[in-house]
């Protein structure tokens, strides 16, 4: 009796550990709490404004080219991809103060005009906001006076964020060019 109460104990222990092994792609996602995230604050909006500071030219560029543009659309980047670590100053300067880094990518995606596809990170280096980021991702229509991209998130202070940015030229001279962004922010 004592041996079939163990074989039988056994086989409801395998039992238990292949059915709870077994993947039937049902448990991949569940519902949480809100709170358990932080998200039973009131969401807020914050506006600031900052500086991208994109230098190609110099002995220190803060943005290369990773792939050079096609030739027969060389005049609109079409094809270009540049990494950036620029840098995003709090007056039009580049020696005023730093209040973060711009990082990632932008890409030369019109054939017949300017027109970018951007792909960064802000990362906030001073302040509050000391290691926090917002994303943007979107379409720059670079010779325009004012440009609208979406911020589709963030991490930090901003985590769950999403907003929009405006950028304004402030300053070209060949391929250096500082842009003032002015950010709104909403985030939790």
């Amino acid at each position: 009796m004592a041996k079939l109460i163990f074989f039988l104990a056994v086989q409801i222990l395998l039992l238990s550990v292949v059915s709870s092994t077994r993947d039937d792609g049902e448990n991949f996602a569940r519902t949480i709490d809100r709170k358990l995230l932080g998200l039973r604050r009131k969401e807020k909006l914050a506006h600031f404004k900052v500086y991208w500071h994109d230098m190609i030219s110099g002995p220190n560029p803060t943005s290369i080219i990773i792939q050079p543009p096609v030739k027969k659309y060389s005049t609109t980047y079409f094809g270009g991809i540049f990494m950036i670590d620029n840098a995003l100053t709090a007056k039009v300067s580049r020696n005023s103060t730093l209040i973060g880094k711009a990082q990632g990518f932008y890409a030369g995606a019109a054939q017949k005009e300017l027109g970018l596809i951007m792909a960064m990170n802000f990362v906030f280096k001073t302040g509050k906001y000391n290691g926090s980021t917002i994303t943007i991702l979107g379409r720059n229509s670079a010779m325009s006076e004012v440009r609208e991209m979406p911020i589709v998130g963030g991490s930090g202070l901003f985590r769950f964020a999403r907003g929009y940015v405006e950028a304004r030229t402030k300053w070209t001279r060949n391929l250096d060019a500082t842009v003032e962004y002015s950010c709104y922010v909403l985030h939790y």
